[in-house]
């Protein structure tokens, strides 16, 4: 049937790059070089019960001093307390506060800006309150960043998936970024529309994100980990998206609400553009979802398998739970959702709202 040609046929661009980028995809260990410091930095709004267990986590890394600074952004919870309960029996932690949000800056981009002023050492780790970094993470991530001269470094953490709506919605992150990003977000390829990030665990290297003006450069945005890392590769300078898998941790979300207002924050920056969506739609629908309707097509049956097998493979590397394979076209159909939804919501101008704050529609690219 001509139709199952056509949807095999895509199914073959995620394959294939899916393939190479799981083969590719650095995992680091290592140590950085002598007078190596890393700044763990965290910005924390009502994290009240997230930011202690981030703290025990930063505050157990090996191969490198570390210092952690929290910015405390406006909390109404026991945030600030918690943090500065840690720092006074640790000299290594300290506690900033920030300063009102200045006009055309969001929250989490002037919180992350503000905290690079206040740090000192030689390589910035941006993370989120709710990731927990393993050990040996900080080291590894600046030893990789020094030896191969890569001004930011990042991964996505292994995702914590515990209930059916993050099961639908998490997992298509990592899917994403590993079947349909040509080169992975390598170093080999230096491309500034290639490059990508997660922006729950950064590093870069201070000389190189001074040189690019820092978060200041990228403020109005909310997709902070993608803009930062167009920004790097369009003045020259390297980055890289490496197996964020042994790194660290996280839980973003703890039900589907949660997910779909987060994901719908992020998508108005990402693919949910006038032009750029419907050839999403087509890629992602065509591949995994219109197969479904021709069975029972023998190729149609092939590219379902072929997909299943390709999202099994993501799912081992990436340490997510295995009960999520089974929902592989139903995570699709509500990505395509939420993205739908956020074009929509731009288009008629309403804003986006996160922790409390809300910010007007993105504009309207191709």
């Amino acid at each position: 049937m001509e139709f199952a040609h056509i949807a095999l046929a895509l199914a073959l661009l995620p394959i294939i790059f899916g393939t190479i980028n799981l083969i590719r995809m650095p995992r680091l260990r290592g140590t950085p070089p002598s007078g190596t410091r890393v700044s763990i930095l965290i910005p924390a709004r009502n994290e009240a019960g997230n930011i202690a267990a981030c703290l025990d986590a930063a505050l157990a890394s090996t191969g490198c001093e570390v210092e952690v600074v929290v910015m405390d952004d406006g909390s109404t919870d026991a945030t600030a307390a918690i943090v500065q309960s840690y720092a006074d029996r640790d000299a290594r932690v300290r506690l900033v506060q920030a300063p009102s949000l200045p006009p055309g800056w969001t929250g989490k981009v002037h919180a992350c800006a503000r905290l690079a002023e206040a740090a000192t050492g030689t390589h910035l780790l941006f993370i989120d309150a709710d990731v927990r970094l393993a050990p040996h993470a900080a080291a590894a991530m600046a030893a990789h960043s020094a030896s191969k001269s890569i001004a930011m470094v990042s991964g996505v953490p292994r995702q914590i998936i515990r209930s059916l709506g993050e099961g639908l919605t998490v997992p298509f992150i990592n899917f994403l970024l590993i079947c349909y990003l040509p080169f992975g977000g390598r170093a080999a390829q230096r491309k500034a529309s290639l490059a990508a990030a997660c922006g729950q665990l950064i590093l870069v290297e201070r000389g190189a994100y001074e040189a690019i003006g820092g978060h200041a450069a990228i403020k109005g945005v909310l997709h902070d980990g993608i803009a930062l890392a167009r920004r790097f590769r369009d003045l020259g300078h390297d980055t890289e998206i490496v197996d964020g898998t042994p790194l660290a941790t996280c839980r973003m979300y703890d039900n589907f609400g949660h997910a779909w207002g987060g994901f719908i924050k992020n998508a108005r920056e990402g693919m949910a553009t006038p032009v750029g969506l419907p050839i999403w739609t087509v890629l992602l629908a065509g591949a995994h979802l219109w197969p479904w309707a021709l069975l029972p097509d023998v190729e149609a049956v092939l590219t379902i398998c072929l997909m299943f097998a390709l999202r099994a493979a993501v799912t081992w590397r990436t340490g997510e739970p295995w009960w999520t394979v089974p929902l592989h076209p139903f995570t699709v159909l509500v990505a395509l959702a939420i993205q739908w939804t956020a074009l929509v919501r731009s288009a008629l101008g309403l804003k986006a709202g996160w922790k409390g704050r809300a910010y007007a529609a993105a504009k309207a690219e191709g």
